[in-house]
């Protein structure tokens, strides 16, 4: 029997229908029930493809005795972060206050008058372990004290409601001293460099602001470009990345970048693809980055691009190895045992591999080998041959003839289709407009650097999709089912898509199909040259005989992308803006009633902070039509985060981002010959306009902030102005 549930269209929520639990959805009418009745609420919040919160479904969710109990005491509502950012930023807040930790499943107990949280914790299981009690004593001691002790219960809550507000109200200060670059950047190169043990995750806020300032001198004693160089070569030879299909799980488990967790989630791929291309831009070449981008792209393309051209949000940690399972392994689709190896691979492409790769016959993960690569030099042909047959087993079809590869949407799904490889883990097919907007940034930058055809194909189509259907009676909406819009956008949807508008704007100005470009200076220790299109691709992945597609390019005018980002950005202001303090709040007043506090995040998490982009995107913009009202704007959101960019550096390296697009903004204005050669080089506070009057003796123009260098007349004195305006600050 389902529950309410069963008519979600989110995949997080169905996979709870078949509960014994009573679930409610966030509703209106689920908490004034619990207020009427005075049940405890219990909000469970996770996503669709978190492998613990998968656990305790199957676990504490399913069982029968817990149900019993759940029903009769609390009011249990379950919630899709990935639908309601905002309501889990401010209950992950408030678990951080009492714990000192968080993560998903997120599990906490709201009183029902005012939904103040009491108790949480992430996962619980059905019996005590792990210094976890069972989650059946655990309810019954929570409605204990619900009842017992109102006296502490109401202390505590008040405890809990300050601490939130007073996070939600930053301390007024304006001191933006002109140290805080430097201090920036030095926090953001010790975070990538830090050598804790524990789990490591992509972190690409903080990658990207230490190579940002990689073209400081006062950086060099501390060399943000080895830990940047580092970060990259982790990222591109680790067991994170997916060696023979492409694209990045989330996080590895393990400080050495070997076992994963191995869900799959766009907005990583979109964040690395981009930090990936910014490397190669700035010189740091190395060949495994060039197969990783690629790569990813064609995983891309074959797994998650939807007919319609927008991309799916996230695949499974989870999979079952046969339709006969009862539960889906994690990682089963993904590692090898050395035995299949033996008996898939020839000797010489076995010994290849064992080469290149970290291979056991007693495996790094439960018997089985995740890929690590040992180099991160080009691969031999044997290797690449490897490879292609562990695609072949794995989806049933040699790499280049398998152009797209059907999601499986359920788990009944993908235990009763026919598959001719392995079970593939669920995909949850949602549209979620920040992610995709991560997504067309990384492609439209590797555009720019490699003039790949594809990567703008895919970028223009995604966003075209976007621009075409997620706005409702004149309202832009974050997500999208199967054609259907759904919840109003939030900040990081806005400044997000903002963002990869005025990215395919740049990325437009590129010549397109361009032959190799020159790098325009000499930096690195790789080849200075971008590479054809017949050479980006990995051996395993060349398509060699791809059908057209009908998912067209959109070949809108640079003015054209230009025009709606600045569209968005005036309903972005309108809804979101907060008049009196400055930055941008999480959410529009309308869908906010049931909130506890108005945030306006500025912490840097899984992705970028939507204050810290979208201040970035407010400089930009400010360069490119000449509105000063945007730099004002951008001046008094830097001013309202100044407290924390002094006292909590750590926290925010998209809005020290920010901070250096404010001090370093510099306006190119040039010929389609100059502007190819400029934009796929590593100019990071640089705009770009395509400037075909310009005198005849004149090439470029450079205008730094609100003043412009004299005119330059050639390559050298053009490039020279270029570099010297990206250090002023």
């Amino acid at each position: 029997m389902t529950n309410r549930l069963a008519q979600s269209q989110s995949l997080y929520l169905r996979k709870h229908a078949e509960n014994p639990i009573d679930w409610w959805p966030w509703c209106e009418e689920a908490l004034l029930t619990a207020k009427k009745q005075d049940r405890p609420i219990f909000l469970s919040i996770g996503y669709s493809s978190c492998h613990w919160c998968t656990v305790m479904e199957g676990e504490a969710f399913s069982n029968q005795a817990i149900a019993e109990y759940m029903n009769a005491n609390f009011l249990p509502i379950k919630l899709d972060r990935e639908e309601r950012p905002d309501i889990d930023s401010i209950y992950m807040l408030a678990l951080q206050m009492m714990t000192g930790q968080g993560g998903w499943p997120l599990n906490i107990f709201l009183t029902p008058d005012d939904l103040v949280p009491f108790y949480g914790g992430t996962y619980f299981p059905l019996e005590p372990r792990y210094g976890r009690p069972g989650f059946l004593q655990l309810l019954q001691s929570i409605r204990r004290f619900y009842d017992l002790e109102k006296g502490k219960l109401n202390t505590f809550k008040e405890d809990i409601l300050g601490y939130l507000q007073q996070a939600a109200v930053l301390p007024e200060s304006e001191q933006l001293g002109d140290d805080l670059l430097f201090i920036g950047g030095q926090v953001s190169v010790g975070v990538v460099n830090a050598l804790n043990p524990g789990p490591r995750f992509p972190m690409i806020p903080y990658a990207s602001m230490a190579l940002r300032v990689t073209r400081f001198d006062w950086a060099s004693e501390y060399n943000p470009e080895q830990a940047c160089a580092k970060r990259g070569l982790d990222l591109a030879k680790g067991g994170i990345y997916d060696h023979v299909a492409g694209g990045f799980h989330r996080y590895t488990v393990d400080p050495t970048w070997t076992v994963p967790h191995f869900e799959k989630m766009l907005y990583d791929n979109g964040q690395i693809m981009e930090y990936l291309v910014d490397l190669w831009s700035a010189g740091i070449q190395e060949a495994a980055f060039k197969r990783a981008i690629a790569g990813t792209v064609q995983w891309l393309k074959r797994e998650m691009t939807a007919p319609e051209g927008f991309f799916y949000a996230a695949q499974d940690a989870d999979n079952f190895a046969t339709p006969a399972d009862t539960e889906p392994e994690e990682g089963a689709f993904y590692v090898w045992s050395y035995s299949e190896l033996e008996q898939l691979l020839t000797p010489s492409e076995l010994k290849a591999i064992e080469e290149e790769f970290t291979l056991t016959k007693e495996g790094n993960f439960e018997g089985k080998n995740v890929l690590q690569r040992r180099y991160p030099d080009q691969f031999s042909q044997n290797t690449e041959a490897a490879l292609a047959k562990l695609f072949e087993a794995r989806y049933g079809a040699k790499p280049n003839l398998l152009e797209t590869f059907p999601p499986a949407k359920t788990n009944q799904e993908a235990k009763t289709r026919n598959w001719l490889g392995r079970i593939p883990p669920v995909t949850d097919t949602k549209m979620i407009v920040a992610w995709n907007s991560l997504m067309i940034s990384g492609l439209g930058r590797g555009y720019s650097v490699f003039h790949e055809p594809d990567y703008w194909q895919l970028a223009t189509v995604a966003a075209q999709f976007i621009l075409n259907n997620q706005w409702v009676a004149g309202r832009f909406h974050r997500l999208n089912y199967d054609g259907q819009p759904a919840v109003l956008a939030q900040s990081e949807d806005y400044a997000l898509f903002i963002k990869a508008l005025l990215d395919l704007h740049q990325a437009s100005l590129s010549v397109e199909h361009a032959s190799p470009v020159k790098q325009p200076w000499p930096k690195g220790h790789a080849t200075q040259t971008t590479v054809e299109r017949s050479n980006l691709l990995p051996t395993n992945l060349q398509p060699t005989n791809l059908q057209p597609t009908n998912r067209q390019p959109t070949n809108l005018s640079p003015a054209s992308w230009l025009e709606k980002a600045i569209k968005v950005q005036e309903e972005f202001d309108e809804l979101l803006w907060s008049v009196d303090n400055g930055g941008y709040y999480n959410a529009a007043t309308d869908p906010s009633d049931q909130l506890l506090v108005h945030e306006r995040s500025y912490t840097d998490n899984a992705t970028p902070s939507a204050n810290g982009v979208a201040i970035a995107n407010l400089v930009r913009l400010a360069l490119l039509t000449e509105d000063l009202r945007y730099l004002d704007r951008a001046e008094q959101a830097l001013k309202a985060f100044s407290s924390v960019l002094n006292t909590s550096p750590q926290s925010c390296p998209s809005i020290f981002t920010a901070l250096d697009w404010y001090r370093n903004c510099t306006l190119i204005r040039a010929g389609a010959d100059q502007l190819t050669s400029l934009i796929c080089g590593y100019f990071p506070v640089s705009v770009y306009q395509l400037d075909t009057h310009l005198p005849d003796s004149v090439i470029g123009l450079v205008c730094q902030g609100l003043s412009c260098k004299p005119a330059a007349t050639n390559t050298d004195q053009l490039l020279a102005q270029v570099r010297t305006s990206q250090t002023r600050a």
